[in-house]
């Protein structure tokens, strides 16, 4: 367990000293390096269940159903195994992620969210949301969004499951999860950070970063 944390806090210094300047895109180096070690091409036909609730493409219509597309491989993985482990609560997913039972079937489901072109929003202009995204609210310590999930919350160039990609994601999914940290409903992150980060937030603040977000 030291190890572990030990690596999760390795892995958060190294996010938070890299400079923000590059972030992942759709070109065909990007794309890969969001894939893993997953087949996207078999992963379009085992994520058929997947595509009823987040669409075809990971483009979900619904925003109970977040978005996957462009979404980190690794990431993904991960919540799917939270789920499995029920580290994660939600009751259509812990049950559909059961059926997930290869290994190699949940690299390739992810693969293929992964490879998709990132999900994007209609854009929602919200300068006290973009001014805690990119600055933080330094007297309440809460650090600034963008050391983590990058510009415009496209994610940094480093392939991990502790930050996924925020821009273009519903606002609704975005407020939902904020809040689920804060009360402690969720928790899944095992860094800590998120939780810390959401319990110094008030709603008005959650609303106006997830709002901001939505629209990258």
């Amino acid at each position: 367990m030291l190890l572990y944390n030990n690596r999760i806090a390795a892995a958060l210094a190294v996010a938070l000293l890299a400079s923000t300047a590059a972030f992942a895109g759709d070109n065909p180096s990007e794309i890969k390096q969001r894939i893993g070690a997953g087949d996207p091409v078999a992963g379009k036909e085992k994520s058929e269940l997947c595509q009823g609730c987040h669409g075809e493409d990971g483009n979900s219509v619904m925003p109970i159903y977040p978005k996957l597309a462009g979404q980190w491989a690794d990431y993904t993985q991960k919540q799917v195994r939270n789920f499995q482990s029920l580290s994660r609560i939600n009751e259509t997913m812990n049950e559909i992620a059961l059926t997930v039972e290869d290994s190699q079937d949940l690299h390739d489901i992810a693969a293929y969210f992964a490879s998709q072109k990132m999900m994007t929003g209609k854009s929602v202009p919200n300068e006290a949301g973009r001014k805690i995204y990119y600055e933080g609210i330094a007297e309440k310590g809460v650090f600034r969004c963008v050391k983590c999930h990058g510009e415009n919350g496209k994610g940094e160039p480093l392939n991990n499951n502790l930050f996924p990609v925020l821009g273009g994601q519903f606002k609704e999914y975005t407020v939902k999860q904020m809040k689920d940290f804060r009360s402690g409903f969720r928790g899944n992150d095992h860094s800590g950070m998120m939780p810390r980060i959401a319990q110094n937030m008030s709603d008005a603040e959650i609303e106006a970063v997830s709002e901001y977000l939505s629209g990258r």
